[in-house]
């Protein structure tokens, strides 16, 4: 039974690289479902890529492929491999980090290499900077097809022993809440934090509550305010900042019709801390 294939990468679409990636699977199933999850993630930035699976493949139906390529170690020794998730997708990508947020939110089953010689498109065998297009769309395909499959696609390999990144920790006090700012809503410039909704609701804050954020980059302070603690953006004026539950249940921090990021010069990474402290009457 064919199945879907979804594609991300840091290679943007100004030339012929993602076109490439779907000419090979539609070599391999001209019927074949094909969709794009981003092209756009930040080059070379293996824990966007880690997250933006993440963020996407829950709304996906059971059984679809995803073939993610933010590979700079591209034609090195770092492993091709296809995962298997708890839910039941598949990840066709190298073993770089891209797998971190499904292995510890999500789960994985199982992970196979990629025996390239069987699953590796004719020809190509003297390229090897473009894995994307000629192992990883190639065998995305062929297993989103039906062609193989997911046992068929090389020797298991240990999950315990898939590559991490490190992911930001949560402190909790009887009065604050720290965490990292994980990434950002790119387009309005959120901050969305690794804070969940439930850690943040123990500390008895209601809607429409001021709540002080402390923001660093490293021990550097980088924002300190009061902020409103509202449902949607439309809790607070144009251009007044706001503490909002996202759609991935954790907790973010904007600007009504503004852009955050830009406006504080706030950057992510686990270096980037943010804590919100519950302020006393």
């Amino acid at each position: 039974m064919r199945s879907i294939l979804v594609m991300q990468s840091d290679f943007g679409i100004v030339d012929g690289a993602v076109a490439a990636m779907y000419g090979v699977a539609h070599e391999v199933d001209m019927d074949l479902k094909i969709y794009n999850l981003t092209h756009d993630v930040q080059q070379y930035n293996i824990w966007e890529a880690s997250y933006r699976l993440y963020q996407s493949m829950e709304y996906w139906p059971e059984g679809t492929v995803f073939v993610s390529v933010v590979d700079p170690g591209v034609g090195t020794k770092r492993k091709s491999v296809v995962a298997k998730t708890k839910d039941g997708h598949y990840v066709v990508t190298p073993d770089n980090g891209t797998l971190v947020h499904l292995k510890k939110f999500v789960g994985i089953e199982a992970v196979r290499e990629i025996e390239e010689s069987k699953h590796r498109r004719q020809n190509t065998e003297y390229s090897h900077t473009f894995h994307g297009r000629d192992v990883y769309a190639y065998t995305g395909a062929k297993l989103a097809s039906g062609q193989i499959t997911f046992e068929e696609v090389g020797e298991l390999l240990s999950v315990e022993e898939v590559l991490e990144l490190e992911i930001g920790v949560v402190t909790k006090t009887e009065n604050s809440i720290k965490g990292s700012i994980d990434i950002l809503d790119i387009r309005f410039g959120s901050l969305w934090t690794n804070i969940s909704r439930e850690d943040f609701s123990e500390l008895g804050i209601d809607y429409g509550d001021r709540v002080e954020v402390i923001i660093h980059n490293g021990n550097t302070l980088a924002y300190n305010n009061r902020v409103s603690y509202g449902k949607s953006f439309g809790d607070v004026y144009v251009s007044e900042q706001v503490i909002y539950v996202n759609s991935l249940y954790n907790m973010a921090l904007a600007i009504n019709q503004g852009n955050f990021a830009k406006a504080y010069n706030i950057g992510t990474g686990i270096h980037w801390s943010i804590e919100f402290r519950k302020i006393s009457e």
